[in-house]
């Protein structure tokens, strides 16, 4: 689909994958390789929707994402997932734009923030916290549904599985991004406190009450699995 000015011009993706009662997933493509990545869709009070990792979707399922409320927040996750924010400001100007602290001057290169996660409003069911040891380049968020708590991660954990396609090779295989759940190659050159991260991912997967893993690429976790998930990836650090 496009819209007015053009610009949007959606890859192809799957379709919108309902979790809880305020919880959403999609799965899309990436350009020539076969790494997938995923947008996450949670819902605050008042039919409001928060859009984090946001993705650019066919017409038919924007129309179901704003069956589902009216888009409030977009969160781009880290300096590495901003390429579809623009076209989301532009299409909602009233979103509000928000990312994490460290990552600002490479966000803003492409869409100026209004304000970092910190600025998040206080939600009984939506949370943004902190992850030690990386500058304030990512955050998690924690989405509190009837069935337990999610925890949505960027590109601080990956899980996947390794690629048979040339890029998707080579990212998979030279720069140790699979088999997951792992923290990979690339991110750990990012990190600058190793030992204080692997305890904030002990930290989440020992949240009371958590049942899913959201991460940026590519698979979820569930029940037991999101936490044994995070203590897995924590072993690489």
């Amino acid at each position: 689909m496009s819209n007015a000015t053009g610009d949007w011009q959606a890859l192809p993706h799957g379709p919108l994958e309902k979790l809880s009662e305020n919880l959403w997933r999609v799965s899309g493509s990436l350009p020539r390789m076969s790494l997938r990545r995923t947008m996450t869709i949670a819902r605050l009070g008042g039919d409001r929707l928060v859009l984090h990792g946001a993705i650019l979707l066919d017409g038919d399922t924007m129309k179901k994402l704003e069956a589902l409320g009216a888009p409030a927040y977009l969160i781009v996750p880290n300096g590495f997932h901003r390429k579809d924010a623009p076209a989301y400001k532009r299409r909602y100007p009233g979103l509000t734009v928000l990312g994490p602290r460290g990552a600002r001057p490479k966000i803003e290169k492409v869409l100026p923030l209004d304000g970092t996660l910190e600025d998040f409003p206080k939600d009984h069911a939506i949370r943004f916290e902190p992850l030690q040891g990386i500058g304030d380049i990512e955050g998690a968020l924690v989405v509190r549904s009837a069935d337990g708590l999610t925890v949505v991660l960027g590109d601080v954990v990956f899980n996947m599985d390794r690629k048979r396609d040339p890029l998707g090779f080579i990212f998979t295989t030279l720069f140790a991004s699979a088999p997951g759940p792992r923290v990979t190659r690339l991110f750990k050159m990012l990190v600058k406190d190793r030992a204080a991260l692997r305890r904030d991912l002990e930290r989440l997967a020992a949240l009371p009450g958590l049942t899913r893993l959201i991460v940026a690429h590519e698979k979820l976790a569930q029940g037991a699995e999101a936490a044994a998930a995070l203590r897995t990836a924590a072993t690489f650090l």
